[in-house]
């Protein structure tokens, strides 16, 4: 269906228009798009009235009944009238209502018709208000809403931001405490390990010499050890730093440096005139009486972490103590070994028998006294050798030792065998000191007799090499240690002695290693003997017992001391 309408007034767009929205109406076009048609209509009729002429409005409905139409609006101009060229207006809505007989909406040109029609036209617009109104209060809510939610939306931003603040500043704390205590572990690892190292030497030049490596480049960059050897080392200035030499004065440590150390417990003091772009921090060796020394370092990077500096300070600490504990028993193995040394006795000169004895202090540890040998004659021109060795170690041992050995020859004048002359030592040192124990060794020879007697209390039994080579471990039944709380009369034992033949005395820092026990050095002792020409021991007794004792104390650490005394019989008058 089509419709056309002649406009060349205002009057015929007016009745055009409302005959337009009429028919949109009939056609079941929303009130919206009528208006929105009707509008737009408007404004394009205004534009044509103002250039003039006849402009034709033309209405086409395409779509069945059955089917949603469309609703085709088009204003051209009339030939006649406008100038060639003037583009056309139209526009297209939809008609999902359209029916075939709806009314064409046509008003009459009764000015009172028309101007009923214009105020009906207005319907529409009321009824577009009234949705716009509806719109408008719908957007105001939506606003409200939408602020509401923004509000939230930025509380919820807020509370976040604040939550994950809080996290970070948790996870930070978490990570400095982490961090605060695995560098406090490694510090007393440290502390721990290195304070094994200093208290495992008991040489005290050898500590010295440890702490550099303990301390480089990881807490320091160099180190000194200032040791006063006397008195007066601890007032000299030159060559220490002048922060060292208050350090020896007061005993507190001190730290050198053009900028404050902040250390707990440490004294600021200013630069080093020998070195015033290097921090120093001079910490004394402190023990009960007086500072040893004064340890002197500098820091690995800028300067000290406090924590760094306290442990420092201990470990100094710590070094001291070790340092004072070696040179205390440096001194009381000296006193010792000189002791020891001094009761040894020089061996006499029998005819028919060669005498060869060594004493070695043990190199390593406290064991360092209680062992001897003793060689001595009797009334009737025997001679009787001992070797013993008094439980425990230090001074006590070596002092218990000589009173065993003083004993023993006052007893030996009787001219008591050696069984006998073992019980009365062992009664003696009972009676003596009770809480200590010994062992011993006692083989007496005659020039006139060609007869070994021997007896032995706790001790590792004699080995006899014979003069073909053959080694025997003489192990007839011992006695047991002198001084336990037992009754006992110790038996003699004899054998036979052919010229040539070599009796080994030992104690048992030969021959006893801690992973192996004493029997395996026993075998390797005799074996050694037996590898010996009887020649060769003949010639030069001396030369032979340190070439024996070297194979036996190669695998040794020498934590105890070692005695060896070799008697070779080569034959005397009677024999």
């Amino acid at each position: 269906m089509m419709r056309t309408w002649q406009i060349t007034t205002v009057t015929d767009a007016a009745r055009a228009r409302i005959s337009l929205a009429r028919l949109a109406a009939a056609y079941g076009v929303p009130t919206v798009e009528r208006t929105r048609l009707a509008a737009a209509l408007s404004a394009h009729l205004r534009q044509c009235l103002t250039k003039g002429g006849t402009w034709r409005l033309t209405m086409d409905l395409a779509g069945s009944p059955a089917e949603e139409g469309l609703l085709h609006v088009v204003v051209t101009p009339s030939p006649e009238t406008c100038a060639a060229g003037e583009p056309l207006w139209e526009v297209t809505v939809a008609c999902p209502e359209a029916a075939e007989d709806a009314e064409d909406g046509t008003v009459a040109h009764d000015p009172a018709a028309l101007s009923e029609a214009l105020l009906g036209a207005d319907e529409d617009t009321a009824v577009v208000l009234d949705k716009l109104t509806e719109q408008e209060d719908l957007v105001l809510f939506h606003r409200e809403e939408l602020h509401q939610t923004n509000q939230g939306v930025l509380a919820l931003h807020a509370e976040l931001d604040a939550a994950g603040r809080a996290q970070r500043e948790a996870f930070a704390a978490e990570r400095a405490a982490r961090t605060e205590a695995e560098s406090a572990r490694r510090r007393l690892m440290f502390l721990a390990d290195a304070s094994a190292v200093l208290t495992a030497s008991l040489n005290h030049e050898e500590i010295v010499r440890r702490l550099p490596d303990l301390l480089v480049p990881e807490y320091a960059s160099s180190v000194d050890v200032w040791l006063f050897d006397h008195e007066e080392d601890r007032h000299r200035s030159a060559p220490h730093p002048a922060a060292a030499v208050v350090a020896a004065r007061t005993g507190r440590p001190q730290y050198a440096a053009d900028h404050p150390g902040n250390l707990p417990g440490v004294e600021d003091q200013p630069p080093s005139a020998l070195e015033p772009g290097r921090p120093l921090l001079c910490v004394p060796l402190p023990t009960r009486r007086a500072p040893l020394g004064v340890l002197t370092l500098s820091p690995p990077g800028a300067r000290w972490d406090p924590d760094d500096a306290v442990m420092l300070i201990e470990l100094t600490r710590r070094a001291s103590i070790a340092i004072d504990n070696a040179r205390r028993f440096e001194h009381n193995r000296d006193i010792a070994e000189t002791l020891q040394r001094a009761l040894l006795t020089d061996l006499p000169t029998t005819p028919g028998l060669s005498l060869a004895a060594r004493y070695l202090p043990a190199t390593h540890g406290l064991n360092i006294g209680g062992d001897w040998y003793d060689a001595f004659p009797q009334r009737d021109g025997g001679l009787i050798t001992v070797i013993g060795d008094v439980t425990g170690h230090g001074l006590h041992a070596a002092v218990m030792m000589s009173q065993l050995r003083t004993a023993l020859r006052a007893y030996a004048v009787d001219g008591d065998s050696p069984g006998r002359l073992l019980t009365r030592l062992h009664r003696f040192l009972h009676h003596l000191q009770p809480d200590l124990y010994a062992t011993a060794v006692i083989a007496r020879f005659h020039p006139d007799e060609p007869t070994l007697t021997w007896a032995a209390a706790g001790h590792p039994p004699p080995v006899l090499r014979l003069p073909d080579g053959t080694v025997r471990t003489l192990d007839a039944k011992p006695g047991a240690m002198l001084g336990i709380p037992l009754t006992q009369e110790i038996a003699d034992h004899t054998e036979q002695l052919e010229p040539g033949s070599t009796l080994a005395l030992y104690t048992d820092g030969l021959v006893e290693r801690r992973a192996q026990g004493i029997d395996p050095g026993i075998e390797r002792l005799a074996t050694a003997l037996g590898g010996f020409r009887s020649a060769e021991l003949d010639a030069d007794l001396e030369g032979s017992a340190d070439r024996l004792l070297h194979p036996l104390l190669s695998d040794s650490e020498r934590d105890d001391d070692v005695c060896l005394l070799l008697c070779h019989f080569q034959g005397g008058v009677g024999s």
